[in-house]
């Protein structure tokens, strides 16, 4: 089952360092000058570095649907390491980055502008029903994409399946709101290559 990290560095900054600078005021009005540095020598960056990685914080992609029982055992079985990389990633706050695969998708030549940029919206597995390769895992990410034509990412097909690759087969299925998914196949290395 896929959980996401609802942990945020951020938040857990702005938390410590709000009470340790609290303290610090507190202790300046008490006149206790050891606690009164404490709370502010090491409140005051604690606190300043919450609010920076709030700033360039971005949060976990949701589950669109549950995990079954059945496609977490299959996953255990034909997993790729990309898979699995991806799943983590995309699953835990991160930070430095506009949004989540903004490097992949520039590499692919998706996102010409931040505006233009496929915006990852939520992620699922499922036990795959495309002709390319069904009956196998698959890792499925689902882009908002309204700036990008639904032709646009199926001419890309064949270059997500090179990038994701080896043993991975990408498939794309347009949704309403111009909402796309991209399924990432794990297949055998000759049904890949074929």
């Amino acid at each position: 089952m896929i959980k996401p990290n609802k942990i945020s560095l951020a938040s857990v900054g702005l938390y410590i360092g709000g009470i340790l600078f609290a303290v610090g005021f507190w202790a300046y009005s008490k006149g206790n000058s050891t606690l009164n540095l404490v709370g502010f020598f090491y409140g005051f960056p604690i606190l300043l570095g919450g609010f920076a990685f709030k700033s360039s914080e971005v949060a976990p992609s949701p589950l669109v649907v549950e995990t079954s029982e059945e496609v977490a055992n299959l996953r255990k079985l034909q997993e790729t390491s990309t898979q699995k990389q991806l799943r983590k990633d995309v699953t835990r706050y991160r930070y430095g980055i506009k949004a989540h695969l903004d490097e992949v998708l520039e590499k692919l030549g998706m996102s010409p502008t931040d505006e233009e940029r496929p915006l990852l919206i939520g992620l699922y597995e499922e036990i795959s029903h495309a002709e390319e390769a069904s009956g196998f895992y698959g890792l499925v990410l689902r882009f908002h994409s309204p700036l990008m034509s639904f032709e646009a990412w199926q001419e890309k097909q064949d270059k997500l399946t090179r990038f994701f690759g080896p043993g991975i087969v990408a498939a794309v299925t347009k949704l309403e709101n111009n909402d796309v998914d991209l399924h990432l196949i794990a297949v055998p290395p000759l049904l890949a290559n074929s």
